[in-house]
């Protein structure tokens, strides 16, 4: 009796289109922070809630998308840790790990890496898995950044839905379906570019 292997060849991703080489790598996860830490910055403070509304989540999880789970580890791994470390590049310039939306960052990684995961099967190449994979992402943002919350505002489990994701799920909404357009959208370019 044999085993098959039902393995299947893994698909590139968007970061995989340029020269292989370790210098290419080093550079998409120096952009993807890059990317994370600029849109970061796009932060509106809602008087409501301790969570900035930012488009941090976006770039991770388009990060994750562009350069798969490993480089988008690597890349995420040191926006946290730069920022931990007193790089103010968080929401509103905010460093350290004191501070209410800092679990949201802890998701960002995460998250990276199971968009990373999905868009290595192909959930970028089409527009509704793309909206599944980046709201699957914002549930593991989520899923980190709410424990936080309740830990550091001492709230519970409702409190903290309240303030850290209900006045952010149709920005999420949003956010997903521009993913949806922009993701699948490169791919629709490279396929003619290379088709010549």
């Amino acid at each position: 009796m044999t085993t098959e292997n039902f393995a299947q060849p893994q698909r590139l991703v968007l970061g995989d289109l340029l020269p292989a080489s370790r210098v290419r790598d080093a550079a998409l996860v120096l952009a993807g922070t890059g990317v994370v830490a600029a849109l970061a910055q796009v932060a509106i403070p809602l008087p409501f809630t301790p969570v900035p509304l930012t488009l941090g989540t976006f770039g991770a999880l388009v990060v994750g998308a562009a350069l798969g789970p490993a480089r988008a580890a690597a890349s995420l791994a040191l926006y946290m840790l730069a920022g931990v470390a007193g790089v103010g590049w968080f929401a509103g310039g905010a460093s350290g790990w004191q501070f209410a939306s800092f679990g949201y960052v802890l998701g960002f990684l995460l998250a990276g890496v199971l968009v990373g995961r999905l868009a290595r099967a192909g959930a970028d190449r089409k527009p509704l898995a793309t909206i599944g994979a980046m709201l699957l992402g914002s549930v593991v943002v989520y899923a980190c950044g709410v424990p936080w919350l309740m830990a550091f505002l001492g709230v519970d489990l409702p409190e903290a839905l309240r303030l850290g994701v209900v006045p952010f799920l149709a920005g999420d909404a949003i956010k997903s379906v521009l993913a949806a357009v922009v993701l699948p959208g490169t791919w629709a370019v490279v396929s003619r570019v290379r088709r010549g």
